[in-house]
């Protein structure tokens, strides 16, 4: 159980850390800062350390680069697949 624990401890810090950088960025930038939006990444940077530490037998270093990478991963993601206009061919 400390495992787990420590992964998602890792995973979080390293959604901290881009969570950060990201309002750092929004601050000098003089933009609104979603602060919802800033807890559902680090939250979802814990569930990534988790399961990349589960996956990878616990190494602390990858869970931490998980937590900071596996969110800007899963934005990316969505970005791509995000949706603007739908196009329908006639046959």
């Amino acid at each position: 159980m400390d495992g787990i624990v420590l992964a998602g401890l890792l995973g979080g810090i390293g959604g901290l850390t881009r969570g950060v950088v990201g309002l750092l960025k929004a601050l000098s930038l003089r933009r609104r800062i979603l602060w919802a939006y800033y807890i559902i990444t680090v939250v979802i940077a814990v569930i990534i350390g988790i399961f990349v530490g589960i996956i990878f037998d616990f190494d602390p270093r990858l869970s931490l680069l998980a937590g900071y990478a596996g969110t800007d991963i899963l934005e990316g993601l969505y970005k791509s697949f995000k949706v603007s206009k739908v196009y329908v061919r006639k046959k």
